[in-house]
């Protein structure tokens, strides 16, 4: 009998994105999983890496993995933050999750990635997720305003969790960045390993070299120097709107509960160190935001369940929106609540042009807009003020048929409930009823 070529099961050839490395085994990946080509992982020669394997574009189609008890505890703090704090989306829940528990693993770590947790004005929620993460993280060092000096001193070679809260008073203004010079150039160095800071010390003045090296979350008004944020994941948290509830956060009532889970994190992955330095995972994004990334998705994979999936789903996601994300323009809840006026003033229009906006904003002579640049508020200052609350221009119809570019009403609406709920307030049934407007 003539035999038969073996065919490939249709099923073992659909490759999962991206490959998931096996714990403990370098090269190897679980089952189901084709890696791509890497570098060789510690002790591998370069003809051990794996074949490149033909896979789909995204990560979305990634089964979940076999859990191990690390998906579960991760499961258990997620819950412990999302009881006290709204994060902007689920992939920044998970993205701060699995971020609490890299700090437990700082020594297997090339790069500590910083979380920048920042909104558009207060009361968003920045410094009750620094209250969490300071019973969550690994040895943390809490500051607000301290000296260069005092942190790298805080620094050792077994790194702390650095928790620097009200940034803006530190960054806010050109004047005081430029004052702050060398708490940028900290923040910057200790993103890497093996970065130190030179200072002369003691009587005889000798040189002393001092690690940087240590991951940290930094909160505050606006956003933080361009080259900090190029080194972080970045929480844009928002203020809470009508309907939605937190828990208060009680320090001597809550800590212990917070404190459970730490514990069991930290007892998790203690064992996993090494490990965790010989993992190569594939990573949807490149470059800084791959560093920055790559010890949260080690996290995810080492918990395995659905983490693998859910950490490179948040990693494209949020890379993704803060490159297109403005950089430079604060803007500030002043911007809605004057421009909630004047649609107000306009009968509620479902939709006004950018000319039209400037000019009634630049005619406030009680307002700043007419003064932060010679001619007044221009439409690419407006646009990148709009930004920060996700609010863009489009295409917006006349009344005599023709189209300029503009704002619709309906852009607001979210926003202004969040950050001026009492000027001229908007319920849902009032939205409703002046209808959405047309979309540019």
């Amino acid at each position: 009998m003539e035999s038969t070529s073996h065919q490939p099961d249709p099923a073992a050839s659909t490759v999962s994105w991206p490959p998931v490395a096996k714990p403990g085994e370098p090269g190897s990946f679980l089952q189901g999983q084709q890696p791509e080509p890497v570098s060789p992982a510690c002790g591998q020669d370069a003809e051990a890496a794996p074949a490149e394997p033909a896979v789909p574009d995204g990560s979305d189609l990634m089964p979940d993995t076999e859990a191990t008890e690390g998906a579960d505890l991760l499961a258990q703090m997620r819950a412990q933050i999302a009881k006290f704090v709204i994060l902007p989306s689920d992939q920044a829940l998970d993205a701060t999750t699995l971020w609490v528990a890299a700090t437990h693993l700082q020594g297997s770590w090339q790069h500590a990635p910083r979380l920048a947790v920042v909104g558009p004005a207060k009361r968003c929620g920045k410094s009750r997720l620094l209250d969490v993460l300071t019973e969550t993280v690994h040895n943390p060092v809490a500051t607000v305003n301290s000296s260069p000096a005092a942190i790298f001193r805080s620094i050792t070679e077994e790194p702390p969790t650095l928790l620097v809260d009200e940034a803006d008073t530190i960054f806010g203004s050109p004047k005081m960045a430029e004052k702050n010079e060398e708490m940028r150039g900290l923040l910057n160095a200790g993103h890497q390993r093996d970065r130190y800071v030179l200072r002369v010390v003691g009587k005889e003045h000798a040189p002393g070299r001092f690690p940087t090296f240590a991951m940290a979350a930094i909160a505050g008004i606006g956003d933080l120097p361009d080259t900090i944020m190029d080194r972080s994941i970045v929480i844009r948290m928002r203020r809470r709107a009508e309907g939605e509830r937190v828990s208060p956060y009680r320090t001597k009532r809550d800590r212990p509960a917070l404190h459970a889970i730490r514990d069991k994190i930290a007892r998790w992955t203690a064992p996993l160190a090494d490990q965790a330095l010989c993992l190569e995972p594939a990573m949807p994004v490149e470059d800084r935001a791959a560093d920055t990334w790559e010890p949260l998705v080690i996290i995810a994979d080492l918990a395995g369940g659905p983490w693998p999936r859910r950490a490179r789903q948040a990693c494209k996601r949020m890379v993704d929106a803060e490159a297109k994300a403005e950089e430079d323009n604060p803007g500030g809840a002043r911007i809605l609540a004057d421009i909630r006026r004047i649609f107000h003033a306009n009968r509620e229009a479902d939709s006004l042009t950018t000319d039209q906006l400037l000019r009634e904003l630049n005619d406030n002579a009680e307002a700043p807009w007419a003064e932060v640049a010679r001619g007044g508020l221009t439409p690419r200052a407006l646009g990148a003020m709009l930004r920060e609350f996700g609010i863009t221009s489009g295409n917006v119809r006349l009344g005599d048929g023709t189209q300029r570019k503009g704002y619709t009403r309906h852009k607001f609406l979210d926003a202004w409930r969040r950050y001026c709920p009492a000027v001229h307030p908007v319920t849902t049934a009032t939205a409703e009823s002046t209808g959405t407007g047309s979309r540019g």
